[in-house]
């Protein structure tokens, strides 16, 4: 077990995500940075889509009642453990009756926190992540909690020196309605904002409107990373707790690999976008 004695401004628990069942309403969901979510677990032991806890801005603190691996990824913030400075990116050794606690991180925005047998709250709709649309899964954890923990699956990786990652700009692949877009390369020459409205559910961008055909068309699904154009014409790249567009159509998506710089952006903080692939090598 792990006892919450603190948290930031949002922690949430997730894993891989919920699969099948966005026909529902349903939000796929899962950690939002997947690629610090596997590291977290793969320096722990545990398979890759185990639950881990998504810390937004810092500000966690538990306290292990049971000795236990921990490994802190994603946005680097200080580690303690009993006041005593630990290690990011690596797995740590959580004594029983230890405090485990995070800082604020300086860059980015969730730290991911895994630890040896994963997070083992029960499973809603064969996944323990919590979307915030829909609000299907665990509640966020707040102060008192009591999260149970699996059993320990496999050897910990003691210490792993993951290559940097570089942010830059997102890479668009075409979307489907390039039709309704008379001039798709405003979405390459514009350096946006980000708005503080972002959330797992989009990157909401400020910046000149995008061109597009007035009318909305029949909702329909999305993919992660879809890039729909509002009335307002101010993108919006659509994220892990989507739902379907809202009749809003959809300019490209954000390449696979680059979804996780959405989850680290902050409000204010600036993003460009640059064409991959060849239908929109053309359009800017």
């Amino acid at each position: 077990m792990l006892s919450v004695l603190g948290t930031g401004p949002q922690v949430l628990v997730q894993d891989a995500g919920r699969v099948g069942y966005a026909h529902l309403g349903v939000p796929r969901a899962g950690a939002l940075d997947a690629p610090a979510a596997r590291l977290g677990n793969r320096l722990v032991g545990n398979p890759a889509g185990a639950a881990v806890l998504e810390v937004l801005l810092g500000g966690l603190a538990l306290r292990a009642e049971a000795g236990c691996w921990v490994a802190v990824t994603g946005a680097e913030v200080a580690v303690s453990v009993d006041e005593v400075a630990r290690g990011h990116g690596r797995a740590e050794w959580l004594p029983a009756g230890s405090v485990l606690r995070l800082g604020v991180p300086r860059v980015g925005l969730r730290s991911y926190v895994a630890v040896a047998g994963g997070i083992a709250v029960d499973p809603v709709l064969g996944s323990r992540s919590t979307d915030t649309l829909a609000w299907v899964g665990p509640p966020p954890v707040t102060v008192g909690n009591v999260l149970p923990v699996g059993a320990a699956r496999g050897v910990p990786a003691g210490v792993e020196a993951p290559l940097p990652r570089r942010p830059g700009p997102l890479r668009l692949l075409p979307g489907p309605h390039p039709e309704l877009f008379g001039d798709l390369g405003a979405l390459t020459r514009t350096r946006w904002e980000v708005l503080p409205a972002s959330n797992r559910i989009g990157l909401r961008l400020s910046g000149p409107a995008v061109p597009r055909a007035a009318g909305e068309l029949p909702s329909e699904g999305t993919v992660l990373g879809a890039v729909q154009v509002p009335p307002d014409g101010r993108p919006v790249v659509l994220l892990a707790d989507r739902g379907p567009t809202g009749g809003y159509p959809v300019a490209a998506v954000v390449h696979p690999d680059d979804l996780w710089q959405c989850a680290q952006l902050r409000p204010g903080e600036g993003v460009s976008f640059r064409a991959w692939g060849p239908r929109s090598a053309g359009r800017g």
